[in-house]
């Protein structure tokens, strides 16, 4: 799977375990994040994983800022997005099973690096249940 991966300063540490964990597992990841704890701006990075996943470049996006509030925010002003807010591993299932998400952002400041790891592997590794929450998903949209 290829996944686009975003981030500001609060989250390198965090994009760093999740992109070795990642790769160990196979995935292609398309790095968007800063690698420093110098201050930026979370909609510089939030962007272009939206743009990727929107486009088909990737499957799936992961955004990481502090409160992971911001740059879902900025992911889903695209209309092909369906970022979801994700600090524990069961939202994270629910946000794929119920939502289709096709974004998870993670809250730096709010998760440990090994509660990320886990709502990231359960994002990934969740399907969607269609069915009536399909209709649900196809009213999302504003388009």
């Amino acid at each position: 799977m290829k996944i686009s991966i975003g981030n500001d300063h609060a989250g390198p540490d965090y994009k760093k375990a999740i992109v070795a964990f990642l790769t160990s597992k196979g995935h292609e990841i398309i790095n968007h994040g800063t690698d420093t704890l110098d201050s930026v701006d979370y909609p510089d990075f939030g962007h272009p994983v939206a743009t990727d996943v929107e486009s088909g470049k990737a499957d799936l996006g992961i955004v990481i800022c502090g409160s992971g509030n911001g740059i879902a925010m900025t992911a889903n002003k695209h209309q092909g997005i369906r970022a979801a807010l994700c600090w524990t591993k069961e939202i994270s299932a629910l946000a794929r099973q119920h939502n289709n998400a096709n974004v998870v952002s993670i809250p730096a400041r709010f998760t440990s690096i090994p509660q990320a790891i886990e709502i990231v592997d359960t994002f990934l590794n969740t399907e969607f249940e269609g069915g009536r929450h399909a209709t649900r998903v196809d009213k999302i949209s504003c388009s």
